[in-house]
């Protein structure tokens, strides 16, 4: 919300201060610097990434736009979670939680928390680790070196995207400048004519200038610093969730390993203790059925 809320501050501030000054709004919208510099700008984009980071940074600049998903209700229900299904080990063992984490959409525990099930590569971290638990003969270091591998492993896939959205960033200057130039080469050509016409001319040329620079820094180059957040909140939370499983494999209590996961969670959306408490002590049946109030509301 807050990212459209500072596109249309920017191009408000830009296209006001243009019209104070008696601009005419109309200049600035020139068709051909347009297709020049957008059609270079996705030709660089088909050119230096595969397919499926283009999608990617497809869908990260979407999820900009969107709040994020990592708030304080969305670790609460991390927690409360992690404590069901460490409860369901301690009562039968590891083995009890291997239809759980084998088929996680059929699990009537992770069913509960659908949040949880959207977020594929989270479900795949916590049911791929507990599953080589199960198998058992894994010492708890070697348990936190796989996690730790797991998450560079994402975090640098999840940087692809923003890197090439940075690149195209860098791109759009230059690009505007060729916009410019070819306008100007258009304007020497039509030396000799009328003033009024080569005017135009060489408006239309500065305009690829100005829209060049204006997209890099007031819209693609936030939209990429945005992303690097989105990735950043994404894998605090896969820390939490690291701290968690290992504190519970050491041998502590659930109730101490969650707590554990509680104080990792950054500042800013970690519950409280006697929110994490209350949380935890709320019977499963009331969990879903708030659920369901919840998406019936919706």
């Amino acid at each position: 919300m807050f990212s459209i809320i500072g596109i249309v501050v920017v191009f408000g501030a830009v296209i006001s201060g243009f019209l104070m000054e008696k601009g005419h709004l109309l200049v600035l919208i020139q068709p051909a610097e347009i297709v020049t510099i957008g059609g270079a700008a996705l030709g660089t984009i088909l050119i230096a990434n595969p397919i499926a980071t283009i999608k990617a940074m497809v869908s990260g600049v979407l999820g900009v736009l969107t709040p994020s998903a990592f708030g304080k209700d969305r670790y609460l229900n991390t927690l409360k979670m992690m404590y069901e299904l460490f409860n369901k080990v301690r009562r039968g063992g590891l083995t009890a939680i291997e239809a759980d984490v084998e088929k996680p959409h059929e699990s009537e525990l992770f069913k509960r928390y659908p949040q949880f099930l959207k977020d594929h590569h989270s479900e795949a971290f916590i049911c791929d680790t507990m599953r080589t638990a199960i198998s058992g003969g894994v010492d708890p270091f070697d348990m936190d070196q796989m996690m730790e591998l797991d998450m560079e492993v994402a975090h640098h896939e999840a940087l692809q995207p923003i890197q090439a959205l940075t690149s195209v960033a860098d791109a759009l200057p230059g690009l505007g400048i060729v916009a410019a130039v070819l306008g100007v080469v258009i304007t020497m050509g039509s030396l000799g004519g009328p003033p009024e016409e080569i005017g135009k001319k060489v408006a239309a040329a500065l305009v690829g200038t100005f829209l060049g620079i204006l997209m890099c820094y007031g819209l693609v180059g936030p939209l990429a610093a945005n992303m690097t957040k989105a990735v950043e909140e994404h894998n605090a939370y896969l820390h939490v969730l690291r701290v968690i499983i290992l504190a519970f494999l050491k041998g502590l209590a659930p109730i101490l390993a969650i707590e554990m996961g509680r104080r990792a969670i950054p500042e800013g959306v970690r519950p409280t203790f006697d929110e994490m408490e209350k949380e935890c002590k709320k019977p499963a049946a009331a969990v879903t059925e708030a659920k369901h109030a919840d998406g019936a509301a919706a």
